[in-house]
């Protein structure tokens, strides 16, 4: 009963943690990464389609994403959603591809986004307090039905209250370290 409580929690835990990793990948740091555009949503064929299922997106280098689209009709409405996905970015086309420079960053943005990444990981964390308190659930449960003795119960709260300060110390250093990535940019 202990290790399927605990199964429980770390799979909670993995979800809140699977998920500030999203998150963070699509903050932009001021340096060039297609996951910038995964949330972009382009205007094409009659309905709101994602980027990413319209073109191609590479980062050639630090400072610029280079879009292929798999169809140059799309080209117009692909720069139109990176101007309306509220990045402040300002795509550029050729004719064949979309170049977006990556700006960088000003000292007030940088502040915000820490900001923003501070309250994922605040997120995060209460995706995980979540999963702890779904697990003591189950336990305490558990033992009221004389499934697990006290002393199982017990132990079982502490392992899982290990495990929660472990993922807490986790998403904490994940932050820290994006938070300095983006400070010395």
């Amino acid at each position: 009963m202990i290790d399927d409580a605990l199964k429980m929690a770390k799979e909670a835990m993995d979800k809140g943690k699977d998920r500030l990793a999203r998150e963070l990948a699509r903050v932009r740091t001021g340096r060039a990464s297609p996951a910038l555009l995964d949330d972009v949503r382009v205007e094409a064929y009659g309905s709101q389609m994602p980027l990413n299922q319209l073109a191609t997106v590479s980062a050639p280098d630090a400072r610029l994403l280079i879009i292929k689209p798999y169809d140059a009709s799309t080209l117009s409405a692909i720069e139109r959603g990176i101007l309306n996905g509220g990045l402040g970015l300002n795509p550029s086309s050729d004719g064949v591809i979309v170049r977006v420079p990556i700006p960088p960053l000003t000292g007030e943005r940088r502040k915000s986004l820490v900001k923003q990444i501070k309250d994922h990981g605040e997120d995060a964390k209460i995706v995980v307090r979540n999963g702890r308190r779904d697990a003591n659930d189950l336990l305490k449960e558990a033992e009221k039905d004389k499934e697990i003795s006290e002393d199982d119960l017990k132990k079982g709260l502490d392992r899982i209250q290990v495990l929660t300060d472990e993922y807490v110390k986790l998403i904490d250093q994940t932050i820290a370290k994006k938070e300095a990535e983006i400070m010395n940019e």
